[in-house]
């Protein structure tokens, strides 16, 4: 059993931001009280959202001495997230690497310098950083979702897999917006089935996301159910009506089904925003040759094709112009 004292060491390890190291001054790795005082106004400083008072405190704190062992890696992981805060993030990963330096095997900061790569698409560098943390600790779950995202942004769907399996295996009750992540990788492979099965039940969690709504859209749409997935769409809608992805998609869809009339109607939403949109443009020149007003949908893709030709949108255009009888 542990005396009182023994427990007490231990839970300041615990709460510690960097843990504990017998590397760091002190027995836990703890700088003299007077130096803690400092860290401590700076950490009040940073919930307070003084993030540059902070970033001054902490470089005293970190840098008026030569000593290393005082460099705590609490003191550097505050620095860095006070960095991301003020949007600084080149600035943030130098101290997380120079941190590492350090405390080369602290998880926190792996964590945090995996986590900024993977913000800024190094996902080479975020997946070594993860694998050094799932090295120290096969089941953090931080690092295997990280590693399911990274994967999943590089398109390998059944490595990202590979990770949420665990991550969920060790974190069932996970929230709702990792089995989202989780279904779009079905998704990607055109696995509608087991893509709307997962999403579905992220939405039984939480009905509020116009993203989880989307993505059953698109999963319903896949299993040929267009009734579905354009009621899904709406229910996205209803949560985010501004939206141009989700209003493009809507217009899209109706004319796919002939519903030429109400496509142009969305369509024109967009164009109430953004009234040189290429691709609501589009689909109302196509909407208006399918519903009969042909020298109209020709003088629309003409002018898509007198502004920005050489958009994906403007190929699309000069190939129709000369497909289709006018």
């Amino acid at each position: 059993m542990f005396s009182n004292h023994k427990i007490l060491i231990l839970t300041v390890c615990v709460l510690g931001l960097g843990g504990c190291s017998a590397t760091q001054t002190g027995l836990l790795g703890l700088a003299p009280v007077g130096d803690r005082k400092e860290y401590v106004q700076a950490r009040d400083l940073y919930s307070a959202g003084d993030y540059p008072e902070a970033i001054r405190h902490l470089s005293d704190y970190i840098y008026k001495t030569k000593n290393v062992k005082r460099r705590e890696a609490r003191a550097y992981r505050l620095l860095g997230m006070s960095y991301e805060q003020l949007g600084q993030l080149s600035k943030a990963l130098e101290v997380y690497l120079e941190a590492l330096e350090f405390h080369p095997q602290n998880v926190p900061l792996l964590l945090a310098a995996a986590s900024l790569y993977q913000r800024t698409d190094l996902l080479d560098r975020s997946i070594e950083l993860y694998d050094r943390v799932l090295a120290e600790e096969p089941n953090n779950l931080e690092a295997l979702e990280g590693q399911g995202a990274n994967y999943s942004k590089m398109g390998f769907y059944s490595k990202a897999r590979s990770f949420y399996d665990q991550f969920f295996a060790l974190n069932p009750s996970a929230a709702p917006i990792y089995r989202a992540r989780y279904a779009e990788t079905f998704l990607r492979q055109r696995n509608y089935k087991d893509a709307f099965i997962h999403i579905t039940l992220a939405l039984e969690e939480d009905n509020t996301s116009p993203d989880f709504w989307l993505l059953s859209a698109k999963a319903a749409r896949g299993l040929g159910r267009p009734q579905e997935a354009l009621a899904n769409l709406n229910a996205a809608l209803l949560l985010a009506p501004q939206r141009q992805d989700l209003l493009a998609n809507k217009a899209l869809w109706l004319y796919e089904n002939g519903r030429y009339e109400q496509s142009a109607q969305t369509a024109q939403q967009i164009l109430a925003k953004k009234p040189h949109n290429q691709l609501a443009r589009l689909i109302i020149a196509m909407d208006d040759y399918y519903l009969g007003n042909k020298q109209t949908s020709r003088q629309l893709m003409e002018e898509i094709l007198e502004t920005e030709p050489d958009t994906f949108t403007g190929k699309v255009t000069a190939k129709l112009l000369k497909q289709l009888h006018f």
